[in-house]
């Protein structure tokens, strides 16, 4: 078994040698509080400036549910990369189902969102996670979702 990589956060760059995600799809700014094979906090500096603001909604910009999620599981791929010591590694995750999906609130420019994310099942290929999104501290999205790491190569 490998042995996890010896980091408990990752910033911007650590993340891009993780996951294959970039502008404008990469999600996350940093992860902290990481713990391999059970969880970390994702941190997304929401801003005007994001491409999907454009239509999501000119006259009142609010982050799409689907991209709070999105937020969740890059977060998570960062704790399976550090779990399984895959940087610099061409590791791909694959959404395989998501659950229990609720928004409790907007998430707008300005925001900072934290995403709690927990390993439920992992150490293989097949992960699953359960994943809170909250600006302070107040809860705007959860989900549970099950996703594949494919390294490849």
């Amino acid at each position: 078994m490998t042995e996890p990589a010896p980091y408990t956060e990752a910033d911007l760059s650590l993340i891009k040698r993780i996951i294959p995600h970039r502008y404008p799809f990469l999600l996350i700014d940093k992860v902290r509080d990481i713990v391999p094979n059970k969880g970390a906090v994702g941190i997304k500096n929401v801003t005007a400036n994001e491409p999907h603001f454009q239509g999501h909604f000119p006259e009142e910009p609010i982050m799409p549910g689907v991209t709070i999620v999105e937020a969740m599981a890059q977060t998570s791929a960062v704790v399976v990369g550090i779990s399984l010591d895959v940087i610099d590694k061409p590791l791909l995750t694959y959404f395989m189902g998501i659950d229990k999906c609720k928004f409790r609130r907007k998430v707008v420019p300005g925001d900072v969102l934290e995403l709690h994310v927990t390993v439920k099942r992992g150490g293989g290929k097949i992960w699953k996670f359960e994943g809170r999104g909250t600006v302070n501290g107040e809860l705007a999205a959860e989900a549970e979702f099950t996703a594949m790491m494919d390294l490849q190569g």
